[in-house]
Parts: structure tokens; sequence; C-alpha cells
């Protein structure tokens, strides 16, 4: 509870009395007098006209409480910045970013420490975040993606809700971990898969505890990451047999050899290169260059491209790629 005591010109005094959650502290904290210097701003001049919150945090090992002092010019004001920034405490959004590199299919997963009991772990999760509430779903898909690459307007693709009640409780430690930061300890999220090709990403505009992972090589995620990684690749793989998704992750100009490692990289098998090849033959959406490979040891092989408008006009039937 804030209670503004007085104001002047040169000094504004809050009495602010602070109830501590039993589990962090176990007490509760006696009514303090914090003093503070006025911001020098003349736009503040009117207090009386102004809105000040204090945002106390708590470093739990030294019990310091860290004060924040934010002026907004009016109530309009306060209420449409916090509507950007509000976000639905029981809606979010995971997602799984696929990638393809050196022949591998890969995952950005997250890095966490969570601490627990008297050591701290090292896990990894799924990108994810709440939904603000002046967004839709698929905004809050993308604002993640941009957030966790840097990337914009890259393929994303919803494909299942995960509503599970426990579904944050699969393991203690993660649950302790994340529990201060909930209002309320059912979140139901969304799951979106999406497509990137690596070398279109900027490694410096991935987050810090951001990494790429083989996908086949993934170990215990946090809270119910693993089974939404899973089911986004089942997906994925039925996505790839009826849509040719494949091009999101190739580079402009490509290969025959090239596309067929990736195809093998995502279904996790090989095929024989002549049945291949007789599929490929019926692709009239696959344009054929008058380039070749450079920079390479053995006989350069021909590029390829993908024209999305000849796949349009030229389909009579659903895309079907089963070798």
């Amino acid at each position: 509870m804030i209670k503004k005591c007085f104001h002047n010109k040169n000094v504004l005094k809050y009495k602010v009395k602070v109830s501590l959650l039993q589990y962090l502290c176990g007490c509760k904290c006696n009514v303090h007098l914090f003093n503070f210097q006025r911001i020098p701003d003349k736009s503040i001049l009117n207090v009386q006209k102004h809105l000040f919150y204090i945002n106390i945090s708590l470093e739990i090992n030294t019990f310091v409480l860290i004060i924040n002092i934010f002026c907004m010019s009016s109530q309009e004001e306060i209420k449409s910045q916090n509507l950007v920034h509000e976000t639905l405490p029981t809606v979010s959004v995971d997602c799984v970013i696929f990638g393809y590199d050196e022949n591998e299919l890969k995952v950005l997963i997250r890095r966490e420490f969570v601490p627990f009991g008297e050591k701290i772990y090292l896990e990894w999760k799924l990108p994810g975040n709440h939904v603000r509430r002046d967004e839709n779903i698929s905004e809050t898909a993308s604002r993640i993606l941009k957030e966790q690459t840097g990337l914009e307007n890259i393929f994303v693709k919803q494909f299942m809700v995960f509503s599970d009640p426990n579904r944050l409780k699969r393991r203690e430690r993660d649950y302790e971990w994340v529990k201060p930061r909930l209002e309320d300890e059912r979140v139901i999220t969304v799951g979106f898969y999406s497509l990137i090709n690596i070398s279109d990403v900027d490694n410096s505009t991935l987050v810090e505890d951001a990494n790429w992972a083989n996908a086949y090589e993934i170990s215990e995620l946090m809270f119910d990451h693993n089974e939404i990684f899973d089911e986004a690749l089942k997906k994925l793989r039925y996505d790839l047999l009826h849509d040719p998704l494949v091009f999101e992750l190739l580079p402009e100009k490509f290969t025959l050899t090239q596309m067929q490692k990736l195809y093998e990289a995502i279904f996790n098998t090989t095929y024989d290169k002549r049945n291949y090849r007789r599929k490929i033959n019926k692709m009239h959406y696959l344009i054929p260059l008058d380039e070749v490979q450079t920079g390479v040891s053995h006989k350069p092989a021909r590029l390829y491209s993908y024209s999305r408008e000849i796949y349009e006009k030229t389909r009579t039937e659903r895309f079907d790629f089963r070798v």
C-alpha cells in the first residue's frame, strides 16, 4: 500500500507499507518512510496532475528494497501505456523454431538457471511469452520470433493448444522457479512452429540465452516443452508431405542434393536417390538455373530455385511428397 504524505517543489515523500510474502522471508516489514528527491523535469512542476508509481522489488539474499519511480503525464497516458504491456495471466504462446544447418535439423531453445534447494540447475526451454491484452495469438508468436531471432515476416503456424492443468508442475524445481512470476497457477499455452533458414539469422541478434540445438539430441526440457516439441515435429512432417514448406528452410538457390538432405534430416531417414529424383522431376515449380555451385571440391551441381507462383498455377491436386 502506498500513501502520499506531502509534497513541495523539492521533495516528495511517500510512506510505503510493504507486506512480503510468507514464502519469501517469513515475516512482515514495518512501516518505512522513504524520501525521494524530486525529478528535475519542468513537466512535473504541477504534481497534482501527475501520478507516481513506486515499483518495489526484493533482493532476497540481502533484503534490500530497490525503488524505481516512474512518472506519467496523465491518467489516460498511464492507462494506454499499461494496456500495451499488460498480459493475459492464463494464456501464453510457446514457439518451436526449426532451423536447418550443416545437414542437421535444429531447434532454438533458451537457457535458464533454476535455483532449487542448495543447487542451481542449468535447464532449457522453448521460447515463449504471455499474450498481451492488445494482441491476437498470431501477433504474440511473431513478437516472440522477433525478440528471439531479430527476424520478421517469417513462416509461423499454429498447431495445437496445450491445456493440461498441471503442465507447469511436471517437475517441482521448475514450478518453484516460475511460481513467483505467475498470477494464476494454470496457464494454457498455444503452440506455434516456425521455419527459419539459419543462414538468414545474424547470431548477434539472438537473445543471449538462446542456442541452436540438434533436434534429435534435445535433453529434458522444462515444463511440458518436450511434449510441445514432439507435437510440433509431427505437425511439421505432416505439413511437408502436403505443402512445399521445405523451401522456407532452403536458401534461394539450392541443389537437388541439398533439398534431399533436408527432407532426410526432417524425416530422420534416407531416400533412394533414383526414387527421389523421379519424384523431383514431377515438380514443375522447381526452376533449373543456368548456374552451378561454386567453391566446392567436387563436380559443381546445378542450382535450382522455387517458384510459388508456378506451384499455385500448376497444382491440380494436393501436394504429396511421399517417396
